[in-house]
């Protein structure tokens, strides 16, 4: 064989392999499949489902949790600021107003879970753009040393009664975090006279109102409150730490106002890089096994759907919500602030 006929077989079989080397690589990015999911929900809780989800989807997660100092806002408007040129597949959110608002600003694009089905409408947007799923609910938190549970009230508008001192009653600001979502839906379902009337008299008979829902939680555990608004997980973390303190949902009964049912939010974002990717981790979240993982892990939500988990802090997961859509209650948020800083904070 003659030296020049051996450099054009090697330089061949370099060429070739070469090829071979480039199609390899194409082929290994085309598998490595991707999802950023932006996530303003404790990362103690959502990380171990994210990790899970990748395990079984073979989908590597790219995630941004929040910063506690900013919470869901500084996700929100990162991805406001991200819309021409958006970075995320998916938020996951611990609220619905935010996502709401990311749905006016245009950032979210519409999908319809076939996981979502059973979640009732309320929670879920009627075009599509976000689901809910795991609620917080607001509670009554109730020191059981000072108040036996035949004397625990009933409804919202007990705490109104005089048998029960003002002094010893707490309510966080109605005008920050869950509080002032609990408001906003009060303003929604009653109409606003009625609910300005209600906080009137709160303020006016002289409740303790304090910085925020976990010092509601304190105040009652320690015994300087009978009882106090918060939300579940504030409350169960209370019960488990072994503190004399009971739950109690108010207004149950059959033509009663219900609770305030806060979800956790799912979306996908509009242009959304991985747009395969990000359905298929929707449709993990919305499971319901997804749903019960979290449960088991200490999540002390409440499921808007029939689902066959016992907590150890809620012994009733049967709880009646307020009969009223999340659109609503965002649409009475400007208001109800706006009336509720003149009432408490002038």
């Amino acid at each position: 064989m003659s030296f020049r006929l051996w450099i054009k077989i090697v330089s061949l079989l370099f060429i070739s392999l070469s090829l071979l080397t480039v199609f390899g690589c194409q082929q290994g990015k085309k598998q490595d499949r991707v999802c950023v999911i932006y996530a303003s929900v404790d990362q103690n809780f959502s990380e171990p489902v994210l990790q899970h989800f990748q395990e079984k989807k073979k989908i590597r997660i790219l995630p941004v949790y929040d910063v506690e100092a900013t919470k869901t806002t500084g996700l929100v408007n990162r991805l406001i600021a991200e819309k021409d040129r958006p970075q995320a597949d998916v938020f996951w959110s611990g609220e619905f107003a935010q996502t709401i608002l990311l749905k006016e600003k245009d950032v979210l694009a519409p999908y319809l879970s076939p996981n979502a089905k059973n979640i009732p409408d309320l929670y879920k947007d009627p075009e599509g753009y976000w689901t809910g799923f795991s609620a917080r609910a607001r509670v009554l938190i109730v020191n059981t040393d000072l108040l036996t549970s035949q004397e625990y009230p009933a409804s919202i508008f007990d705490l109104l009664q005089p048998r029960w001192p003002a002094e010893k009653i707490g309510i966080a600001y109605p005008v920050f975090g869950t509080t002032a979502t609990h408001a906003a839906a009060l303003y929604a379902f009653l109409g606003a006279e009625k609910a300005r009337n209600f906080f009137q008299e709160l303020y006016d008979r002289g409740v303790r109102v304090a910085d925020g829902n976990a010092t509601v939680r304190d105040l009652v555990s320690s015994g300087q409150l009978i009882m106090g608004l918060t939300d579940t997980d504030d409350a169960c973390g209370a019960k488990r730490r072994g503190k004399p303190v009971d739950l109690v949902f108010l207004d149950q009964e059959e033509n009663g106002l219900g609770t305030l049912l806060i979800p956790n939010t799912v979306a996908m974002v509009n242009g959304a890089p991985h747009h395969e990717e990000a359905r298929i981790l929707i449709d993990f979240l919305l499971s319901e096994d997804v749903e019960q993982r979290l449960i088991e892990a200490g999540w002390t939500h409440v499921p808007l759907r029939p689902l066959n988990i016992r907590q150890d802090c809620l012994e009733n997961m049967d709880i009646k919500g307020m009969n009223i859509s999340l659109q609503e209650v965002y649409q009475s948020f400007e208001y109800s602030k706006k009336e509720l800083l003149e009432i408490f904070i002038r």
